[in-house]
């Protein structure tokens, strides 16, 4: 949907409630996450209540120093 409104490259979203605002009204194709091997407690949720979509895995890579790279398509 973002790459349809904006063709010549990608639009990137940060922050909970912008990126739940932005799944909720059909504006995300892509999700891209980097996860790390540290367990932190408490901090900032990733996304606010209410906040659904379907993905599909395209991309799974994992790097020497832990890090796991996923990228899903969100389907409808």
């Amino acid at each position: 949907a973002v790459l349809a409104l904006k063709p010549e490259g990608d639009c990137v979203i940060g922050g909970p409630e912008l990126a739940g605002e932005a799944l909720a009204a059909g504006l995300v194709d892509r999700i891209e996450l980097l996860l790390s091997p540290v367990i932190v407690g408490g901090g900032k949720r990733a996304l606010p209540d209410g906040a659904s979509a379907r993905l599909e895995l395209t991309d799974e890579r994992r790097f020497a120093n832990g890090v796991v790279h996923l990228g899903y398509r969100v389907g409808s």
